[in-house]
């Protein structure tokens, strides 16, 4: 292992998207005097996913190590440091499901699996459900539930926190600068990037839907990531004031809507397997998830303004690998947010930076298993 006890600690972060900017603000937050450099291949950071999420604090969200993780994230989320931040991060708005008479099991499931939240999952009746969202259509609902207290995330300032918090640590990001490959080179890494070698005690990588395409070109077994497709759309308001109204999805998750000032942001929820790529959107996408939202509301959406896709990453179970490779200890990932990347993306940082150089988890991670998030739980199973 190398001596992380000063400066001759060099750390290569690999991604420059929510997970490698909490990631290596985290690291230097725990090893002051390190090296640290963020390395990301596009010309400005966060240009994938991170960027073209409609990011929700919902802490019902996702596998129980993902709960675990969010809850190890509320506090930074809900009282971030005020150096790092100019606004609150979080916005309260509540998140409505909404089912139809066939959907009903689906409901009981949803408030079964809330139960046991922080803050529980509640049914409500028809009329409070159409306070929340008014252009729900009433003859389409049969049941309806709540989880209140949710909140939207400012992606941007949270991400633009862990850059300032980086940034005057002493950390250093260089963009548009790709890592090809990487090699061992003594007790560390070698990398090869598009700006010239690169020599590092550490590599995290960070690297979202090229998680493992950077894995494989630094001669480690890749953990088996699968990135899938997301689209969104903007389509205009209904002229109304919609302040106050909540977050509203098909309980199938087959279609969701907000208000995002006067427009509404839109999306069909769909998870299809993609190749790691800068995703466009399908016009067969976006058609369906109109279809679905003009079909549970009287919006009667004709057009819309714009439309993006971002890839959601996910590893074989759906859990985040989070730590050192067990093959490779020097090689530290930090992959597979899959939906729920930016709400958990504080105590994600937090825990990559406890486990990066052999160290334990924090106290606030006393509700996760650790082995539902270690990297070696995937080998031998192929």
């Amino acid at each position: 292992m190398c001596d992380h006890s000063g400066m001759s600690t060099r750390i290569a972060v690999i991604g420059g998207g929510i997970a490698g900017i909490s990631a290596a603000h985290h690291l230097l937050e725990a090893y002051p005097d390190a090296d640290v450099v963020l390395l990301e291949m596009e010309a400005t950071l966060a240009h994938h996913t991170t960027g073209r999420s409609a990011a929700l604090l919902l802490e019902n969200l996702g596998t129980p190590s993902a709960r675990a993780l969010c809850s190890a994230s509320v506090q930074f989320l809900r009282e971030p440091p005020g150096d790092l931040v100019d606004a609150p991060l979080l916005a309260h708005r509540p998140v409505l499901h909404v089912a139809t008479r066939e959907q009903s099991d689906q409901v009981d499931q949803m408030l079964d699996e809330g139960r046991s939240a922080t803050t529980p999952t509640i049914e409500v009746d028809l009329d409070e459900a159409l306070r929340l969202f008014p252009p729900l259509r009433r003859e389409r609902l049969h049941r309806t539930i709540v989880e209140p207290d949710s909140a939207d995330i400012d992606v941007g300032a949270l991400h633009q926190a862990f850059v300032r918090g980086f940034r005057r640590a002493g950390g250093r990001i260089a963009t548009s600068t790709r890592v090809d490959a990487a090699r061992p080179d003594g007790d560390g890494w070698r990398l090869e990037t598009t700006d010239g070698d690169l020599g590092a005690d550490l590599v995290v990588n960070a690297a979202g839907a090229w998680g493992d395409v950077v894995a494989l070109g630094a001669g480690v077994e890749p953990v088996g990531l699968q990135p899938r497709r997301r689209t969104a759309f903007m389509v205009n308001g209904p002229g109304l004031e919609t302040t106050g109204w909540a977050f509203t999805e098909g309980v199938d998750e087959g279609w969701y809507i907000k208000d995002d000032g006067p427009q509404m942001f839109c999306s069909l929820a769909e998870e299809n397997p993609s190749e790691p790529c800068d995703a466009k959107p399908e016009e067969m996408d976006v058609a369906l998830a109109i279809d679905r939202i003009n079909e549970a509301t009287t919006l009667g959406i004709r057009s819309v303004n714009s439309a993006w896709t971002g890839l959601r990453t996910f590893s074989p179970d759906e859990s985040m690998v989070i730590g050192p490779d067990p093959e490779h200890p020097t090689f530290v990932w930090c992959v597979g947010q899959g939906g729920s990347g930016i709400q958990t993306s504080p105590g994600a940082g937090r825990l990559t930076a406890d486990l990066a150089l052999g160290g334990e988890p924090s106290a606030v991670f006393a509700g996760l298993v650790l082995d539902e998030v270690a990297p070696g739980r995937f080998r031998g199973r192929r």
